[in-house]
């Protein structure tokens, strides 16, 4: 039995390595689409050291754009090893070289002519193809072991770390291109940073939920046996009556979001319901923060 076990563990252990080396190689396949397709053909520029490698390649064509992002990660190593877990340290190896090799090798052509639509197209492609990445054990290197850091320390989230650190490369664009060329980038890039948190987190986004109810233990109830989901009683008083009340709190997905309104409307149309947006959860039963 144990034998058995055992292979099983090491049988489910390769599959998730797969799994996770799987979404590397797609998530940057579509961002070389991005890259290869649109941005360099219409002259655009990137975020982190991918617009690094784009700025020194436009100035000098005849150096890869894969190898310069290549050698600019090396020393960004170095945080994640201080900062970031081992296991994301080792993928984000693993996913340098990929993204590297599919920027270099994988050239595309999107017939697309206006420069608008270029620029939001290569934004959603460029968006997914990096929370495909991040929903993964590792990363591509550059920008995302830093935003990964500060996510971790700080919380403040994945795009938001990449669009603030842009603003460099919005003006190197500036200045080296044209001033039009930087505004397509900073389309491009607020697409992407707005799609990556979509994809990242936005798809499994939990929802706080504070209900006011005389019939608090009804809904308390209701919701652990019908949603499966734990609650919280909190003690309040009517600010106006004076009045003690119970407020039941609990944390749900947007899944069943739909679900939890209609128990509460069944068993009490009248209750206060206040329902809010979470940055991010952590927890092993409702917990939405990837495990980097």
């Amino acid at each position: 039995m144990k034998v058995v076990r055992g292979m099983r563990s090491e049988a489910a252990g390769l599959g998730q390595i797969l799994w996770h080396v799987g979404l590397i190689i797609v998530g940057s396949a579509l961002c070389a689409v991005a890259i290869n397709g649109i941005l360099i053909p219409r002259q655009f520029l990137s975020g982190g050291f991918t617009g690094l490698s784009l700025v020194i390649y436009y100035l000098l064509p005849f150096l890869p754009v894969g190898g310069l992002y290549f050698l600019f990660n090396i020393p960004l190593f170095i945080l994640g090893w201080k900062f970031v877990g081992r296991r994301f340290f080792l993928f984000s190896i693993v996913g340098m070289f990929i993204f590297s090799a599919a920027v270099q090798w994988l050239q595309v052509s999107l017939p697309i002519n206006d420069q608008l639509l270029s620029a939001l197209l290569a934004g959603i492609i460029s968006g997914v193809g990096s929370g495909i990445i991040l929903r993964s054990w590792g990363s591509a290197g550059g920008t995302d072991i830093l935003s990964v850091v500060l996510i971790k320390r700080f919380s403040i989230r994945l795009g938001t770390t990449i669009l603030a650190f842009n603003s460099v490369i919005l003006l190197t664009a500036a200045v080296l291109l044209s001033l039009e060329s930087a505004l397509y980038t900073l389309i491009y890039l607020f697409v992407a940073s707005y799609i990556l948190n979509i994809v990242v987190t936005g798809f499994s986004q939990r929802k706080a939920v504070y209900i006011i109810s005389p019939r608090w233990k009804e809904i308390s109830k209701g919701i652990i046996e019908e949603i499966n989901r734990g609650v919280t009683i909190i003690r309040g008083q009517g600010g106006f009556s004076g009045k003690e009340h119970r407020m039941v709190y609990t944390v749900i997905t947007f899944r069943e979001l739909a679900r939890l309104k209609r128990l509460i409307h069944r068993l009490d149309p009248d209750a206060f319901v206040v329902v809010s947006d979470t940055l991010e959860v952590m927890g092993q039963k409702i917990g939405n923060q990837p495990h980097w």
